[in-house]
Formats: structure tokens, sequence, C-alpha cells
């Protein structure tokens, strides 16, 4: 008689949650020689990005692009101010909010990417339908699970296909 899915306990490999976790790594690691180049974390990179698309953000409003906290952000950003990318400002119409903005510096790192997007987009040697496919699905995923009320729980039972 043959192992089915309930009758064994699974592989990592088999893990859906491990795949895009390591996928996840993979990524950031692909990016880690050209962020070191322009001194940035992948963090901070991602920062940059939306910075980049509308500055002056507060640190809220990064936070819900980014799926990240204040307490997260917040030394985060400090570290950034130092290196000279961003200012801190608090709101003026509002004293509780902090208003991040580009400095100079942090504008022209974004002339300063090159070809690093492209470079990695190679890397991963998907074509750009696959590319498009995937990164929907992967939209998908994450959307179902944050409207799922179950996933704020710890779920009773086993399923044959660990997530």
């Amino acid at each position: 008689m043959t192992d089915t899915p309930r009758d064994r306990a699974p592989a990592l490999s088999e893990y859906l949650c491990f795949s895009l976790y390591s996928a996840s790594h993979a990524m950031t690691r692909a990016y880690k020689p050209h962020l070191d180049r322009l001194g940035l974390t992948y963090p901070q990179y991602l920062v940059m990005s939306v910075l980049w698309e509308t500055d002056g953000m507060s640190v809220g409003e990064i936070g819900a692009r980014l799926d990240l906290e204040s307490s997260t952000l917040t030394p985060l950003l400090k570290r950034m101010e130092s290196a000279g990318f961003v200012t801190r400002r608090r709101d003026s119409k509002d004293e509780r909010q902090v208003r991040i903005s580009l400095t100079g510096e942090g504008r022209a790192l974004h002339g300063q990417l090159g070809g690093m997007t492209r470079s990695v987009f190679e890397a991963t040697g998907l074509t750009g339908d696959e590319a498009d496919i995937l990164g929907r699905q992967i939209r998908d995923l994450r959307d179902r699970l944050r409207q799922n009320p179950s996933c704020a729980r710890s779920a009773a039972g086993g399923s044959a296909r660990p997530g």
C-alpha cells in the first residue's frame, strides 16, 4: 500500500509556505549585490521604491503599502536618514504623523539602479508572461489569506496539502 498525504508526515519541500519563504529569500539574495553597491538593504530598497512613486508619505502610509508595522519601520527609517537618503519631519497639520521625504541623494539613487531589475529578472529564467501570471497568482494568494478569517486563528485538524 502506498502512502497518501494523510498517511505520512509531509516533507518540508511539500509545504507551500516553505516554497514561498525560500523563494522570497532567494529573490532577496539576488538583489543583495546590486543593493550593497548602493548602500541599501532590501527592506530599505522597498521603502525607497514606495517613495520614488510618491514622495512625502507618512510612516503609516509607507507601512500600509509594505505591510509593515510602524515599530518595524521606525528604526529602518532612522538608519536611512542617517545615511542621507531620507528626511523625517513631523506633519505640520498633524504632529502625531511623521512624513518621510527623499533627499537629493535618495532621489539620485533611483537613477543609479541601472540594470538591476533587468538583471534580477533575467536570473529568474521566467518569460514576461510567466512572471505576470506568477505575480498575479501570488497576489491572489496573499489577498485570499488576508480575507480568510481562519488564518487569524489556529486551524484545527490536518490538511491533505501542507501550507
